[in-house]
């Protein structure tokens, strides 16, 4: 039987999962986003100004969200949150699901493998962990996707690259393997995946596995002006720096506070969580976007912002 080629979106207002509405679109796919009543009206327009289909659900009716599922082939979570969002909604949308018939789901699972952590090792991952066993046990085929950290935060919002002083941080060792994917390239995988009708339960990408001593590379070699690796402390270190900040700030409602972020860094650099064996192979058609490219992007677009002297 072919695979339908209808797909529902929920999340798709935000930033990822517009990216993978977008994806879904380029690739013929007949998407239908479910956004809530008080949804920001000018994303919902921007989105069927794009094609897409929004409809509008009650997220705590098991039916109205089958309503708009009934037909789909599958259903894509791109949600973003803490526990009433990564475990109670997912729930929801999957409940909804499996009433309306839908035969797959893909999480909001786009992060490193957290398969490989311990409970307690981050705590938002910790909520995936509890969704994942959770999700296992229903009568619904799971398609889970990670994707290591995002690539784009390399130009400014992860703590990594310190342009201004030609520095790569690093924790432990300069030489650990990080996992890391555009969104775009991510949202670009998870369309391809959602209109495949073959999924296994676990799907591992990266765009780039790179060093903190191979992004030093990168960065002398597109600005001529060394870079080199500057060493943090150690993982116990970081973890002590955790534990003041959950101490300090214990942030209970905030999906992002800044230990969240040390904690994800900790998961990296201790390198539990690599990503392998890849399937990147598995949609030949999607090109992988490197953090040379990226960088080189950035650097360029700094460039041209600038003032000129």
């Amino acid at each position: 039987m072919a695979q339908k080629s209808i797909v529902v979106v929920a999340g798709g207002t935000g930033n990822l999962g517009g990216r993978i509405v977008a994806a879904l679109l380029q690739r013929g796919a007949d998407v239908v986003v479910l956004v809530r009543p008080d949804s920001d009206n000018a994303k919902v327009e921007a989105l069927r100004a794009r094609g897409a289909r929004p409809v509008e659900v009650d997220m705590a009716d098991v039916d109205s969200i089958a309503s708009a599922c009934r037909g789909a082939g599958c259903v894509v979570s791109a949600v973003l949150g803490l526990r009433d969002v990564m475990v109670d909604a997912q729930q929801q949308l999957v409940r909804s699901a499996i009433a309306a018939g839908v035969p797959r789901f893909i999480p909001s699972d786009y992060c490193l493998d957290f398969t490989k952590l311990d409970d307690g090792d981050n705590r938002n991952l910790d909520l995936h962990r509890a969704f994942k066993t959770w999700v296992d046990a229903q009568p619904i085929a799971t398609t889970s996707i990670f994707n290591g950290a995002f690539m784009d935060m390399l130009t400014g919002q992860a703590p990594f690259i310190l342009f201004r002083f030609q520095r790569v941080l690093y924790w432990r060792s300069a030489d650990q393997i990080l996992d890391f994917t555009t969104m775009d390239d991510t949202a670009a995988f998870t369309a391809a995946a959602a209109l495949d009708p073959s999924t296994p339960r676990l799907l591992k990408i990266s765009g780039d596995a790179i060093t903190s001593r191979g992004l030093a590379a990168v960065m002398t070699s597109l600005t001529g002006t060394p870079f080199r690796p500057q060493w943090a402390g150690t993982l116990g270190t970081l973890k002590a720096m955790i534990a003041i900040g959950r101490l300090v700030h214990p942030a209970p409602d905030e999906p992002f506070p800044a230990w969240q972020g040390m904690q994800y860094s900790h998961n990296m650099f201790a390198g539990r969580a690599v990503l392998a064996p890849l399937d990147n192979g598995r949609y030949p058609d999607i090109a992988w976007t490197s953090a040379r490219d990226v960088l080189r992007d950035h650097l360029a677009t700094v460039s041209a912002t600038s003032p000129q002297r």
